[in-house]
């Protein structure tokens, strides 16, 4: 009998059986040992109460690829304090529930969140250690924020391009070439699909790929910028940075 095909959450790839033959995601329904919340495939820690799940894939810590994904990270740390400038002093991002630290009030339970919410707090969580040059916490965070990404009912296109920011920061090019693709395909000419797709084919050393990035950034750049999207308001410097990148190579 033939195992029924479904779509790794990981990858997207068409996958049957309990593991992805793209990415080797685990395809079975798991559960947290400690609290039994169910879990996503790929998570190496538990969304509801943050006991580490074993099993999960660990993320490629290749320092090319670091450096890299970290420069695209910063900047987009960036593009975050370019949206709140003109705002009043913004708290802090309190520390996730159960992640381990001691002393201070009891961060908020990230298992009372919704999927976006609990996404978007993780992924500002992982801009933050970004920003201070903390690779393990980008470890120890980058599982859970892909596994709220994974739940999410509707994902825009802001949400795919933090979701291929997070890959590109452990090394997972395939999966943020296959979500810009997703980009581009949604919303065709749209700027965040080639910044991750140059970005990608950097961490890859496709010289050729990431000159085609920049070719195709810079022609639909006069009218993307026209449409006045929002997010590219919110990721000001990550635009202007990858333009004047692809101007200086021509």
């Amino acid at each position: 009998m033939t195992s029924p095909t479904t779509t790794c959450p990981s990858c997207g790839s068409a996958a049957s059986g309990n593991f992805c033959s793209a990415c080797g995601a685990s395809l079975t329904d798991r559960a947290c040992a400690a609290c039994r919340a169910e879990l996503s495939p790929q998570a190496r820690f538990c969304h509801r109460c943050g006991a580490p799940v074993g099993g999960g894939p660990r993320v490629r810590s290749d320092r090319n690829a670091w450096i890299i994904a970290g420069v695209l990270c910063v900047a987009l740390v960036g593009g975050i304090a370019y949206k709140v400038s003109s705002a009043s002093p913004q708290p802090a991002v309190p520390d996730m529930a159960n992640t381990g630290a001691s002393g201070g009030d009891r961060a908020p339970d990230i298992s009372s969140m919704s999927p976006r919410e609990r996404f978007d707090r993780l992924f500002n969580r992982i801009m933050q250690a970004a920003e201070r040059g903390q690779p393990e916490e980008i470890e120890r965070f980058t599982p859970m924020a892909l596994g709220a990404y994974a739940q999410l009912e509707t994902r825009d296109v802001d949400a795919r391009y933090h979701a291929a920011v997070i890959y590109l920061q452990g090394g997972g090019v395939p999966q943020a070439r296959a979500l810009a693709d997703t980009i581009l395909q949604e919303s065709p000419g749209h700027l965040f699909g080639y910044i991750i797709r140059g970005t990608a084919a950097r961490m890859a050393g496709d010289t050729k790929a990431v000159a085609r990035a920049q070719r195709d950034f810079l022609q639909h750049y006069p009218a993307e910028l026209a449409a006045n999207r929002v997010e590219y308001l919110e990721h000001k410097p990550v635009v202007e940075e990858f333009r004047q990148e692809a101007e200086q190579a021509e």
